[in-house]
């Protein structure tokens, strides 16, 4: 299988080339300097050059709180930057992999959002990502794969934020518990973006799937396990969303339900406990830690 992943060298888009090259597929990761999104010719010139059966987008401007600044930016790139891969795809007839988001909802529900569910962005990077949803949606072999709270190597994230504080001395943390929803570890997502690259559109991977790792945990909780990990006698306080304002809104609850996911894949989504001990272990094996 070829594949062509654009945003190829950020937190996601690493994984899913390694991922890929694992499986023996033949895997393009680009950087943004390679192949901007918003840039459409350039995403159709690749395209062309490699002839990709897949296409993979994990290119986005997730700056949550900078896109409430940057609107514009963050429409050209994760909005219209959805539809120029969506069309460049189009042109080779490769299966369109797109990656969206949780922020999406508006936070309100009290159980699992399904693909079908009203969506209410409350943020410009949630009505951004939904833009893009639309636009990849425009493709008949387009799968909008929406996900939650990454994390994982190479790149900003919750749980790089938390050992950066613990190793420069805050104690305690103090951390939201009134926003609940799914780490989910970024080699756990490129594996399950690989295995709906297998199944392909005959196989049902088109329109909207969620995929995250379970189990619901608050902000606080996934903080705390953090710190249990790595630090066991760091506090973690609980704090409410009021006392440690942002720029931009966040849904109070964004659980993502998998079960079409794990129809199409044929096994359960992976616990994020898992993904984070991984994860610990590398942070420790590159920081020459026991």
């Amino acid at each position: 299988m070829r594949a062509l992943v654009f945003g190829g060298t950020g937190m996601l888009g690493r994984q899913v080339v390694a991922e890929g090259r694992r499986r023996g597929a033949s895997v393009l990761g680009l950087s943004r300097p390679q192949a901007d999104v918003t840039d459409p010719d350039r995403l159709a010139w690749w395209v062309q050059c490699f002839r990709p059966q897949v296409v993979v987008n994990c290119a986005a401007f997730t700056a949550v709180d900078a896109c409430e600044e940057k609107r514009e930016h963050a429409f050209d790139v994760n909005g219209d930057g959805a539809g120029h891969t969506a069309r460049a795809a189009a042109t080779v007839g490769a299966h369109l992999l797109h990656v969206s988001t949780d922020y999406v909802f508006d936070g309100a529900a009290t159980e699992p959002y399904r693909e079908d569910a009203q969506t209410g962005p409350r943020s410009v990077y949630g009505r951004s990502k939904l833009d893009g949803e639309r636009q990849a949606l425009s493709y008949d072999k387009a799968a909008v794969v929406r996900t939650s709270w990454l994390f994982g190597p190479g790149g900003p994230n919750f749980a790089a934020t938390m050992l950066r504080l613990i190793d420069g001395g805050t104690d305690p943390l103090r951390v939201v518990d009134d926003q609940v929803g799914c780490p989910t570890y970024t080699r756990y997502l490129a594996r399950g973006l690989w295995e709906l690259a297998a199944l392909g559109p005959d196989g049902g991977a088109t329109g909207v799937i969620h995929y995250r790792n379970r189990e619901p945990v608050s902000w606080h909780g996934f903080a705390s396990e953090i710190a249990r990990s790595w630090r066991p006698a760091v506090e973690v306080l609980p704090v409410s969303t009021d006392e440690f304002p942002r720029p931009a809104p966040r849904p109070a609850y964004s659980v993502l339900a998998v079960e079409r996911f794990e129809s199409l894949a044929g096994r359960p989504v992976e616990p994020w406990i898992a993904g984070l001990q991984e994860y610990l272990d590398l942070v420790r094996e590159q920081a020459g830690r026991p």
